[in-house]
């Protein structure tokens, strides 16, 4: 039976629309704060947020939530997604939320929620929190209500961990960042963290008024950080986005640089280093051929995953790989994270950048993307995959790519969308390829 509230990374929606309400908020708190009730000990919640408006809200609903069936919270404010799952660790809290919506505008929000071992609940408790807020549930008495306080060291933790990431005795002197927060969590971490380190930086992004989160600016926007790199002449541009577990580089030249190169060049570090466990890289079916072939080339492997995160630390997990991502900009480095990092990934870089005393644009591509292309169809109505005529253009489609390319074709997880993606040597292949299965999918909404 498939979820009603926990999509691909969490819960989220329109923040006081019809989903995602203080109203929810208070049951989410409480029926997770039900479900994490067990032992004999003192109970305790962590919860973060990125920079939106509804955050003040969303947290003090989640509050009195957890509060009122006796467990105590502990609010660390704005902080990375990655920071609240490493704090949830290393306070022993039994539970971990961060309310954000990721890259996603700031009208929207989201709660998610993370086990006492940092990583993101499984399927079957967010299950059984599904099933406990549409229950009736007993709150504590009213001398076990929980307690609320906010810490104030949390951030000086997070950019410790972060910086025990970077090489022992390496420092970024003489090296100019480009820095861009998105007016998002890591507004105040990231650039004490580089600062720290010796970085000369340009800093983007790093006024959040609770309506600029992902404005035009972050790991989804790069194009201004791309101005702002030539302009300064600055040796590298990073790019956040809203919870800083996304990364997108940009070079000295301008150019942006997505997460299949960053994974390449991490992959051939950590290979290089003897770190690279599991043999193999995991990343989703969406990473470019190109990445898949240059990683071949070091004798290393490929893992595709469906589209998240998510699914990519699953097989990490199970395969015992301790590097991972998306092309959109997701980093997991399982030895230093149990989740996506953008500034440790980031550091990563930075280290390689530093050792080889070499420009970003040499260092940051290392192979040649395969001609891919991406095209959105929405529908209206109906089960456009299940169309005689659609499965029909994805035959003819698949035949005529044969081994020298591949075709993706998949339904949107959050909106009406089917999503047609191939690539191949052959540009023009391509580009007929999608259009014809794009084609057929109009016809059939």
């Amino acid at each position: 039976m498939g979820k009603r509230y926990f999509g691909t990374d969490g819960i989220r929606g329109l923040a006081n629309g019809d989903r995602l309400t203080p109203e929810l908020a208070l049951k989410v708190g409480q029926a997770a704060g039900t479900r994490f009730l067990n032992g004999g000990h003192r109970h305790r919640v962590l919860i973060g947020k990125d920079t939106r408006l509804s955050g003040y809200m969303l947290e003090q609903a989640l509050t009195a939530g957890f509060t009122s069936v006796g467990m105590d919270v502990v609010q660390v404010g704005p902080l990375p997604t990655p920071a609240v799952a490493m704090l949830t660790r290393e306070m022993r809290a039994d539970l971990g939320v961060m309310i954000s919506a990721s890259h996603n505008p700031f009208h929207d929000n989201g709660i998610k929620l993370f086990g006492r071992d940092g990583y993101k609940l499984s399927d079957a408790d967010e299950e059984a929190i599904e099933a406990l807020i549409e229950a009736e549930l007993p709150r504590a008495q009213h001398q076990a209500i929980g307690r609320a306080r906010r810490i104030d060291d949390a951030r000086g933790r997070y950019i410790h961990a972060v910086k025990a990431s970077f090489p022992e005795g390496a420092r970024l002197d003489g090296l100019k960042v480009a820095l861009d927060c998105a007016n998002g969590a890591a507004y105040r971490v990231a650039p004490e963290a580089l600062w720290e380190l010796g970085a000369e930086l340009v800093t983007l992004g790093v006024e959040p008024n609770g309506l600029n989160i992902n404005d035009g600016c972050g790991s989804t926007h790069p194009e201004e950080l791309a101005a702002a790199v030539t302009a300064s002449g600055a040796d590298i541009g990073i790019a956040l986005d809203g919870d800083a577990d996304r990364l997108i580089l940009v070079d000295e030249r301008g150019r942006i640089v997505d997460g299949d190169q960053i994974l390449a060049l991490i992959a051939r570090s950590l290979a290089s280093a003897g770190q690279l466990r599991g043999g193999a890289v995991v990343a989703t079916v969406m990473s470019n051929l190109g990445l898949e072939r240059h990683l071949a080339g070091l004798g290393l492997g490929l893992v595709r995953t469906p589209v998240g995160d998510r699914h990519v630390l699953a097989e990490m997990r199970a395969r015992g790989c301790n590097l991972g991502g998306e092309q959109s900009g997701h980093m997991i480095l399982a030895d230093h994270a149990t989740t996506g990092d953008g500034l440790v990934a980031a550091l990563q870089v930075l280290a390689v950048l530093v050792a080889q005393a070499r420009p970003a644009s040499e260092v940051l591509h290392l192979f040649d993307p395969v001609p891919q292309l991406l095209k959105n169809v929405r529908f209206e109505r109906g089960r456009p995959l299940e169309d005689p005529r659609v499965k029909a253009a994805i035959a003819r489609a698949e035949a005529e790519l044969g081994t020298r390319g591949r075709l993706l074709v998949r339904p949107s997880g959050t909106e009406p969308v089917i999503r047609v993606m191939a690539e191949a040597d052959d540009e023009a292949l391509v580009a007929r390829a999608v259009e014809d299965v794009c084609e057929a999918v109009r016809a059939a909404a």
